[in-house]
């Protein structure tokens, strides 16, 4: 009999959460000036040693951190901090617990670029794309079939429906929206998903809601169901925030 194996946390968990840890702790040491402006990072083969990760997961990182302005690549050279990044990054904190407004500020923009990417998708989608969306919520369904959460599979769709619009910028806004601020509302639904199965059910209707308006082209269609599922998002992640526990 072979031993049993812990399984390996690396290959366990999402390759975008991969990234966004890998980015983060590099921001973290950017921010706090361990690596300073100008200063070169470690190489891709020194990155996926120290965070024992692939070397798909550390190039998805880095180009989180050029999304965010906070280094720039230098063909033959490697990647360097951005001597400007204080100056030329634009950059959202994910809102600590218990930061109402920021909570709310946020939600503000991503409802906006929420409503705004499904109506274009609405107006330019292939049929590749569509194949893409159609995909992720197959997979969804699977995973709650599976008692599973489907996080993979809900980014995946979501991504699905802004490389739709066919808009480099959206695409590149989500990807620093994905690496900052998603997470806090995945969170939510991590958390409140094993209490309340229910809910995961509304948010795969809600899905199914974008899908068909955006299959159909209806692009005004496609903007209220998106609007619908945001708000809907919002008011779920306000009860996570109001169910958890105070701080000790």
């Amino acid at each position: 009999m072979q031993p049993s194996q812990e399984p390996d946390p690396a290959r366990a968990a999402p390759r975008s959460s991969l990234s966004a840890a890998v980015a983060d702790a590099l921001a973290d040491q950017i921010r706090q000036g361990v690596l300073a402006p100008g200063d070169r990072l470690p190489t891709e083969k020194q990155l996926t040693e120290m965070h024992s990760v692939s070397r798909a997961v550390v190039r998805e990182a880095l180009a989180r951190l050029k999304s965010e302005g906070l280094v720039t690549s230098q063909q033959g050279s490697g990647v360097f901090v951005d001597p400007n990044f204080q100056k030329n990054a634009f950059r959202i904190v994910a809102p600590t617990p218990g930061d109402n407004q920021d909570l709310e500020h946020i939600l503000e923009l991503m409802l906006s670029i929420e409503v705004t990417a499904a109506r274009y998708a609405a107006q330019r989608r292939t049929e590749p794309d569509l194949k893409k969306m159609r995909q992720a919520l197959v997979g969804m369904e699977y995973a709650l079939i599976n008692d599973k959460l489907g996080d993979e599979e809900d980014y995946q769709f979501h991504q699905a429906i802004v490389q739709a619009t066919h808009n480099p910028h959206l695409v590149a806004l989500n990807d620093y929206l994905e690496a900052n601020v998603r997470r806090v509302i995945r969170s939510a639904r991590h958390n409140t998903a094993r209490r309340y199965a229910e809910r995961m059910a509304a948010v795969q209707s809600e899905h199914q809601a974008i899908f068909a308006a955006i299959e159909a082209g209806d692009s005004d269609a496609a903007g209220r169901a998106a609007e619908e599922h945001l708000r809907n998002a919002a008011d779920r992640l306000r009860l996570f925030q109001a169910e958890r526990p105070a701080p000790v």
